[in-house]
């Protein structure tokens, strides 16, 4: 789901959120991580035109790639500028980061979902999450927990206020 124009607190410029992330996998860890992007990539970015929902990243002969994200072509590029919308983009991370993910998927059956977009100091970031999917019974305990605890916030809230 795009959102074009949110900040966070830390100076990060957020382009796109992947909400279906925290619903569909319980996130072990979070990593940063830069983009390899051509210019016109670049500038549909910028204007919030980007799916992430369906996005995975995967390493491959000791390089991290993207999956499955798509950027929508920017609408002032033609010919040669153009780019492919859904092609696999290579992720910027150290060497030593790149084995520690490939040895945490492959000994602990998980995988690497990007749950955000974002520029950073002018250079477009993925935050990707080292996730492990849930089943239909721990989406539905989440679900009784985040409940519960929205129920206690608000009781705590009329608390404060004298209502209860």
């Amino acid at each position: 789901m795009a959102r074009s124009g949110t900040r966070a607190g830390d100076g990060r410029h957020v382009v796109a959120t992947n909400r279906r992330a925290r619903h569909d996998y319980t996130i072990l860890d979070e990593i940063e991580a830069g983009i390899v992007l051509r210019g016109s990539e670049v500038k549909s970015l910028r204007e919030g035109q980007v799916q992430v929902a369906d996005a995975y990243a995967a390493i491959d002969r000791g390089e991290c790639w993207l999956f499955g994200i798509h950027i929508a072509p920017y609408a002032r590029a033609h010919g040669w500028g153009t780019h492919d919308p859904v092609r696999r983009r290579k992720l910027l991370l150290h060497a030593h980061e790149i084995e520690r993910l490939g040895a945490r998927i492959a000994t602990e059956r998980v995988t690497l979902i990007p749950l955000s977009i974002y520029f950073k100091e002018g250079r477009a970031k993925v935050l990707l999450g080292v996730a492990r999917g849930r089943q239909k019974a721990d989406k539905r305990q989440a679900i009784a927990e985040r409940d519960a605890k929205a129920e206690a916030a608000r009781a705590i809230g009329r608390q404060r206020k004298g209502r209860d």
